[in-house]
């Protein structure tokens, strides 16, 4: 896994969102209207909670800023110096400067503003300060364009870095542009770096992963380096070169003997030559590339030279390669990697630490005592068990008798032939079960199973019963007349009772439900609710109707009147509109029309239904108008000293 993880750092906002963001967000979540019944404690509080809030947000967002740009000089020297390469590091630290810089400026600012606000002696002077802080820091913000800007272009070029652990185990590939070093790559890894006949494709530091010896190995593809100072080297060199130099790697120089590349063998050399203290305790192999195109055996007898005083002055391996044809680049790769395992143990081996490990081990080495050879010692036992022409009887083991008795999962060995108790008979007794500390033996019935068969037995006469009785037939049974008499006039008792326990239960209760008592009824198709029919169910039953049916009748009775009363009323009514119609003037019926009109646009027919509507209008009305908060824009016509104090401008001065 990476060491440092650049894509996780959150966005930086330019100076102009900066400033939106955060007063928006202090409009949001503070309070925003102040009543006129405000004391002014009340109203340095309200003015007082803006101002730390919006410092408050300030400093949380350059804060995480700061926190998620990595400090150069807490990092791995790589990173620091491919940062300082690739965005200036003078740069880089003098913008997060400012920023901290502007952090404290607005703790500073916020700290004297609401100083003054505590002293403060009107709402209007409340204010000012209040504006007057959050200008002061909303310049101080606009003044951190640049900086903003720039951190930005940082956080997007960081998130596109290959996620690199310079710890682990890594190849390094390097050499003149257009030699095979990303062909390499993809030869090795699954890496798909572009690969094109021209110099400098590769711009950036790619980074596969390869597998040997079940290891996860690191594959770091550089772009192309040219022989000139140090000083002419451009950006783009420059990675290869921070990689050679801070990360401990096995290093592949690849050198291209066909000269198709546009350099010769000798610029190649000189190349060598001039990096070659980069390659200090280094694991270092020279590749010599595209012996398809040129084999190595005909090269020209003086390139072979100085391709071989090379590998002299440095004592490396040297290796012939093709990606083309993928001659030797097995061999490469494991060449490499055992190299730099090697030289891992090697380091791991000299250090301070394997002292304290090698003085815990003892290794022995025993000499003979003769020179007798004493070879494995097999038991005559073990010899009769197993070997039937040593005239022993043979016996089967537990894999024979498995396979004769099912096979594997079927059959189990029974282990309790190796218990070693003090008596062996003991051995195949059963083990108790022990369930909060009691044992179940205990309380397992010895007759359970005759129990168990007799309830069967039973059960089964039963279910013939009750097949008998569905089919109307008699069931089978060894009873007598007499018995079966005692037998039915059981049953006819227990009929009984049940039909009693069911005319108790209604006692109390309706007969009719209430959901069916005021349904209108069809008299000419009565049906179930006639009198005679209720009267002859009731009396099934063992119930006395005839107060239930007088009840009826008296309600019918009462009913009709009701009826007969409410269309008189009616009636009436209607005779008293028209006179009163017939009384009224033209205007006067006109008003009227419209005024039922508009009552029944809002659905209510009548004037005492519009007063009732309207008498709950002013009751929910009286909900909201009656107690008064910081979110309500109630007002009070009473004026009090701090309304009347400062300077006035035209217009209302109740809301501020």
């Amino acid at each position: 896994m990476p060491v440092y993880n650049f894509k996780k750092m959150s966005p930086v906002p330019t100076a102009p969102d900066f400033i939106d963001i955060v007063l928006m967000r202090t409009q949001r979540r503070t309070p925003t209207i102040i009543h006129p019944g405000y004391k002014i404690t009340r109203i340095r509080g309200f003015y007082m909670r803006k101002i730390k809030f919006t410092q408050q947000t300030i400093s949380e967002r350059l804060t995480t800023i700061l926190t998620d740009f990595p400090r150069l000089n807490d990092i791995h020297p790589f990173y620091a110096d491919l940062c300082n390469t690739l965005y200036d590091r003078d740069h880089y630290k003098l913008a997060l400067g400012q920023l901290n810089t502007a952090r404290s400026l607005v703790d500073q600012i916020a700290r004297d503003m609401i100083r003054m606000v505590k002293y403060a002696d009107s709402a209007y002077r409340c204010k000012c300060l209040k504006r007057a802080a959050l200008g002061r820091m909303m310049t101080v913000l606009k003044r951190q364009k640049a900086s903003l800007a720039y951190l930005e272009e940082v956080r997007k070029h960081l998130s596109r870095l290959p996620a690199l652990d310079p710890n682990t185990r890594t190849i390094l590939m390097c050499g003149l542009p257009n030699v095979g070093k990303s062909s390499f790559m993809n030869k090795i890894t699954r890496g798909n770096v572009d690969v094109q006949p021209y110099a400098f494709t590769t711009k950036s530091l790619f980074v596969g992963h390869c597998d040997y010896k079940y290891l996860r190995w690191q594959v770091i593809d550089t772009p192309g380096i040219l022989d000139h100072s140090l000083e002419e080297r451009n950006t783009i060199e420059m990675q290869a070169i921070i990689a050679l130099a801070h990360l401990t790697c096995s290093v592949l120089y690849f050198c291209d003997i066909s000269e198709h590349c546009g350099y010769s063998i000798e610029q190649q050399c000189s190349l060598f030559r001039s990096i070659k203290p980069l390659f200090a305790n280094k694991q270092l192999i020279l590749v010599v590339n595209k012996v398809d195109e040129q084999p190595w055996e005909t090269l020209d007898p003086e390139k072979k030279e100085m391709i071989e005083a090379l590998v002299k002055d440095v004592n490396c391996s040297l290796m012939t390669m093709s990606n083309l044809t993928e001659h030797g680049v097995s061999e490469v790769k494991a060449l490499a990697c055992e190299k730099l395992l090697a030289s891992r143990v090697d380091a791991r081996v000299s250090g301070k630490k394997i002292e304290g490990v090698m003085n815990r081990l003892q290794v022995f080495h025993p000499t003979p005592r003769d020179n007798v050879d004493r070879g494995a010692y097999i038991p005559e036992t073990v010899k009769d068990a197993l070997a039937e022409d040593m005239g022993g009887t043979y016996r089967k083991t537990a894999r024979d008798l498995m396979w004769e008795n099912g096979g594997p999962g079927v059959w189990a060995p029974d282990y309790r032939e190796q218990y070693k108790l003090k008596e062996e008979e003991w051995r195949f007794d059963a083990i108790p079960e022990i369930i909060d500390g009691k044992n179940v033996a205990d309380y397992i019935d010895p007759g359970i199973a005759k129990k168990l068969e007799e309830l069967e037995v039973e059960e089964d006469q039963l279910m013939k019963e009750l097949e008998a009785q569905r089919m109307g037939e008699e069931p089978e049974s060894d009873l007598d007349s007499e018995e079966e008499a005692c037998v039915g006039a059981i049953r006819d008792r227990k009929k009984i009772f049940t039909k009693m326990s069911q005319v108790n239960r209604t006692e109390n209760k309706p007969v009719i439900p209430r959901t069916a008592r005021g349904r209108a009824k069809d008299k000419h198709n009565a049906g179930d609710r006639n009198e005679d029919v209720i009267k002859s169910k009731m009396d099934k039953l063992g119930v006395d109707a005839s107060k239930m049916i007088e009840r009826g009748r008296t309600l019918d009775r009462e009913r009709g009147r009701k009826r007969e009363r409410s269309r008189k009323r009616d009636d009436t009514k209607s005779d008293d509109a028209e006179m009163e119609d017939k009384t009224l003037s033209n205007t006067q019926a006109k008003k009227k029309k419209r005024a039922k009109s508009e009552v029944a646009k809002h659905g209510l027919f009548t004037e005492k239904a519009e007063k009732e509507a309207k008498k709950k209008v002013r009751q929910g009305r009286r909900g909201w108008m009656g107690a008064s908060g910081e979110g309500d824009n109630r007002k009070c016509e009473h004026l009090i000293k701090w309304m009347n104090t400062g300077k006035k401008r035209q217009g209302t001065h109740d809301w501020r």
